[in-house]
């Protein structure tokens, strides 16, 4: 059975990020890092489950999810904008292979920094934020998600990269191989991925180029 939880929170912290924050079930336990499948408690849409990442932290007293919508797409994140204060939504059991394994290089693309989101918050808490970095890519500047959080927690190891924008403060380009190279000091480190299924096949393969075992990855799924 799902968990009903109403809407506490809801408000928009980027132009096209949604963060969402719930009633907790009693017993509901997770590891940062971890995920659900979400439902909206509105006829014709409870079956229409989405995965999304818990970025809050396992002893908060709520549940907060972080999410980009995509308005074109007419689906369930369209659909969450419409919400308020007071809505419900249908939470399944937790799930999710990513959790924090020790220091290492988290590589994300876009809304794929989601699950690392809860990792940092967890570390910076336990103040064991130092061997850690953040590789982060995005389209465009306003497109970086919780940008002074990570500023904050991580310092020079927050790098970014931009593929549709020129700026002065971060690169242009993807994270690619030459990329990796630059930024990658360790290489007994662990490696965690999330991002767009083409980002993850393709710096997996460059990790791997670079003598990095799929041992040391942390992700939902390798190829």
């Amino acid at each position: 059975m799902p968990h009903k939880v109403k809407i506490q929170e809801i408000g928009f912290i980027t132009h096209n990020v949604l963060q969402i924050r719930t009633q907790r079930p009693a017993d509901y336990d997770f590891e940062p890092g971890q995920a659900t499948e979400v439902a909206l408690d509105k006829e014709g849409w409870r079956e229409k489950k989405r995965p999304f990442t818990f970025t809050g932290l396992p002893d908060d007293g709520f549940l907060e999810f972080t999410i980009k919508v995509y308005p074109d797409h007419n689906g369930v994140t369209d659909m969450l904008q419409t919400l308020e204060q007071g809505d419900h939504l249908l939470l399944e059991d937790v799930w999710g292979a990513i959790s924090y394994q020790g220091p290492g290089v988290f590589l994300a693309g876009g809304a794929g920094v989601t699950p690392f989101i809860a990792i940092f918050r967890d570390l910076a808490q336990k103040n064991q934020l130092e061997g850690n970095r953040l590789l982060f890519a995005n389209k465009r500047e306003r497109d970086i998600i919780m940008q002074a959080e990570f500023e904050k927690w991580l310092g020079k190891d927050f790098i970014n990269i931009l593929s549709d924008e020129q700026s002065s403060k971060y690169p242009h380009g993807f994270i690619d191989s030459q990329f990796l190279k630059e930024h990658i000091t360790d290489k007994d480190a662990k490696f965690y991925l999330c991002g767009p299924p083409p980002m993850m096949k393709s710096v997996q393969k460059d990790l791997e180029a670079l003598g990095i075992t799929k041992d040391q990855m942390v992700a939902e799924e390798l190829s």
